[in-house]
């Protein structure tokens, strides 16, 4: 059977199929697999879609960046105020004093086998794409040095054939866990980044998330985020990179039409409140989230014999709520920060105001700390951060940094304050435990009004006494 025609049959496989989180069992198309090559035997095709996407890549279009001038942006060319940026510690194994492995590098959680993705295609490249990472049930994988010392991804079963053909032979279409494994663990730790994307999520009730929650919509991540060609749809408010133009909203008419609830005054709020405002009070519900990461201050983990930054975490964090039309403004690698006029710079701002039509009230995480800039550009700079970890030499994990993304040594820096607005879209709660009246118009309501271009509560402006 030829590959093209395993492709066809697979498409009408996947239009026949009900659920998404369906298994294909591979056990007819191949006896044994020998890594990546296998799977390109017969999808050639979906590699290389795979190849330009996001997801890969770590860097695409930027329609929603107003700053970008049409680059392509993303984790791998950006700075980030969490683990700053990948390529300085890519990949490679870091132990404590104890000889004790404390990380691996962030190509951990890239969709590759090891190598850094290049902008142009190439037979190795597409090697080095790691399917079974979202495709395979049950697979896992680990560091592995090769003979002449390079390092590789490669599955934990890799001296156990049989094992190793048994798992690669269940396919699937990506579930909840495949997910989460990646995007609950960014930042270093669970929920460390987001904050509305925790591990529990894989397994929950309604009540945790209504549409995940089992006995609620049980939907898996690919029923909203599902796109064509490996482009997914929806991106978080601070990424760079969009894989799809086609932009994820609750009451697009898929699913919610724009006038859900019975009452009026509640369809009237919608025109200019989002939905995850009054339907996610809160988030970081089980796991903390990372809060504050002030990388000036370095603090030591005697249990763990590790340095790390100073960490201040939250949990049941309340939103803080902003204008936001769909678009940002960032601060781009290679240019002078932006200080506001607290004196932060503002990592990524969200765009929209009260007199802009197409924005809406939406719940941020409001990440804040502290990275370094250098005196004389005021370029942001990235950090080394697993080499930090290791020796606690925060100055050195900067200009390592700094030579690798920016090529210059003998600078002077200083810590700046800065904050990120982060989109918070998930643990979303039924009708019943959503946001009050009064959670918002009443004495201490959760909204700024001032802030969001009102004189004060409209609400009360309303009932007040005219005379």
């Amino acid at each position: 059977m030829t590959r093209r025609t395993i492709s066809l049959l697979s498409l009408f496989a996947l239009v026949a199929m009900p659920a998404i989180a369906a298994d294909y069992s591979h056990k007819e198309y191949f006896e044994h697999y020998e890594g990546t090559k296998t799977c390109l035997n017969c999808h050639q095709d979906e590699a290389e879609t795979f190849f330009h996407s996001q997801h890969y890549q770590w860097t695409g279009e930027t329609p929603a960046i107003v700053n970008a001038d049409g680059k392509k942006l993303g984790k791998k060319n950006t700075i980030n105020d969490f683990c700053t940026n990948p390529i300085p510690a890519w990949i490679g194994i870091t132990k404590n004093s104890r000889g004790e492995i404390l990380s691996q590098g962030c190509s951990k959680c890239h969709a590759g086998l090891g190598k850094i993705p290049s902008a142009e295609m190439s037979r190795e490249q597409l090697e080095n794409i790691d399917c079974l990472i979202c495709h395979a049930s049950g697979y896992n994988r680990t560091l592995v040095e090769n003979e002449d010392g390079s390092l590789e991804w490669k599955p934990i079963l890799w001296k156990n054939q049989e094992g190793l053909d048994s798992v690669s032979k269940r396919i699937t279409m990506p579930k909840r866990t495949s997910c989460l494994r990646c995007h609950s663990g960014s930042g270093g730790g669970p929920n460390f980044k987001r904050g509305d994307i925790e591990y529990a999520l894989a397994e929950t009730d309604r009540r945790f998330d209504v549409h995940m929650g089992t006995d609620g919509g049980d939907m898996a991540c690919m029923d909203c985020h599902a796109g064509t060609s490996h482009r997914m749809r929806g991106r978080g408010v601070d990424l760079m990179g969009s894989d799809s133009a086609d932009q994820l909203r609750c009451a697009d008419g898929s699913c919610h039409e724009a006038t859900p609830h019975q009452k009026e005054l509640l369809n009237r709020h919608a025109n200019r409140v989002d939905c995850t405002t009054c339907h996610i009070p809160a988030f970081a519900k089980e796991d903390q989230t990372d809060m504050v990461r002030d990388w000036s201050t370095p603090a030591y983990d005697e249990e763990k014999d590790k340095h790390t930054p100073t960490f201040t975490f939250g949990s049941n964090v309340t939103p803080e709520i902003a204008w936001y039309n769909g678009s940002v403004w960032a601060q781009l690698p290679g240019v002078p920060v932006t200080e506001r006029d607290d004196g932060v710079v503002t990592m990524v701002l969200p765009q929209g105001s009260r007199s802009d039509a197409k924005a809406k009230l939406h719940p941020f995480k409001v990440h804040r700390g502290k990275m370094p800039v250098t005196k004389d550009d005021r370029w942001i700079l990235p950090i080394n951060v697993e080499e930090f970890f290791a020796d606690g030499n925060i100055d050195g994990a900067v200009r390592e940094a700094a030579h690798v993304l920016y090529g210059i040594e003998n600078f002077d820096y200083e810590w700046v304050p800065v904050k990120r607005y982060m989109g918070i879209f998930h643990e979303v709660q039924p009708a019943e435990n959503a946001l009050r009246c009064l959670d918002c118009h009443g004495p201490d309501g959760r909204l700024d009004w001032a802030g969001l271009g009102y004189e004060g509560d409209p609400l009360a402006e309303v009932l007040s006494p005219s005379h």
